[in-house]
């Protein structure tokens, strides 16, 4: 039987080096100055110093298959922003800025992923030698890889059900509301949101960060994520002005990695 959480994916990460921390410097420079000079703009001016910093950041502890994580996330989460966009303004429910991600955006998306990435680069710093670090190294880039599945299911299940919901309910009593409600959910989005984090899953286990047991343990934990993330939007962030959609963004990825993780040490006991 394959192991749900795989101790012989460690190996395969190369121990910190200096040489990869300035590739990582090197490679978003040259992006970011593309994505600087490029006419459309997929983030704002500070937007592209903060998502410097996280490519860096990522590169840097995870190498190149933490990277092409993020930026398939990066990438088709963008993408399906623009879906609609005209309808989306007209009605008054499109995202700020034309979806342009600025800093806020960036870490309400990526935060947790970096909690994960920078406690595996720690893992392997001080305590490479220990039993335990090949599993809690699994465990974390299940959770890095759950939470970009968690955020992109949410994004396209949002942006998809706000251009194409047919009926839009909202979730804690399946009552009709208009497109665009918090904590409205539509089957359209919903299904949207599902094939979004297989597809993100699959990049994670096609570049070696999870096992194959793990696309469906990352896909479970979106689902219930994004649900819980609903349920949020439409019970408590109209009450609280705290309460913001980046900070509800940071919630949906952290109960999505701690569910991933959760489910794996349930199955294992």
């Amino acid at each position: 039987m394959m192991s749900l959480v795989d101790p012989t994916i460690y190996p395969l990460y190369p121990t910190p080096s200096l040489t990869n921390w300035l590739v990582a410097v090197a490679l978003n420079t040259v992006l970011g100055a593309i994505a600087w000079f490029a006419p459309k703009k997929l983030l704002t001016p500070a937007g592209l110093i903060h998502a410097w910093f996280l490519g860096v950041l990522i590169w840097g502890c995870l190498g190149w298959q933490g990277y092409v994580v993020v930026m398939f996330y990066f990438l088709v989460g963008s993408a399906v922003t623009k879906v609609g966009i005209a309808q989306k303004e007209a009605e008054g429910i499109a995202e700020k800025r034309s979806g342009a991600r600025g800093p806020e955006n960036v870490w309400g998306s990526a935060l947790v992923a970096a909690v994960c990435a920078v406690g595996i680069l720690i893992s392997q710093l001080f305590f490479a030698q220990a039993i335990a670090t090949p599993i809690v190294i699994s465990l974390l880039l299940l959770g890095y890889v759950a939470s970009f599945s968690t955020k992109l299911a949410d994004t396209c299940a949002s942006e998809i059900g706000k251009a194409y919901g047919q009926r839009t309910f909202l979730i804690t009593n399946l009552k009709p509301v208009p497109r665009g409600t918090e904590g409205a959910v539509s089957l359209e989005g919903t299904v949207a949101g599902m094939i979004a984090a297989i597809a993100i899953a699959v990049v994670g286990w096609a570049v070696g960060l999870i096992s194959l047991v793990g696309i469906g343990i990352c896909v479970v934990a979106a689902f219930i994520a994004t649900n819980l993330e609903s349920v949020i939007g439409a019970t408590l962030q109209n009450q609280f002005n705290w309460l913001t959609n980046e900070l509800v963004n940071i919630i949906n990825t952290l109960i999505g990695a701690v569910v991933a993780i959760a489910i794996v040490l349930i199955l294992k006991s």
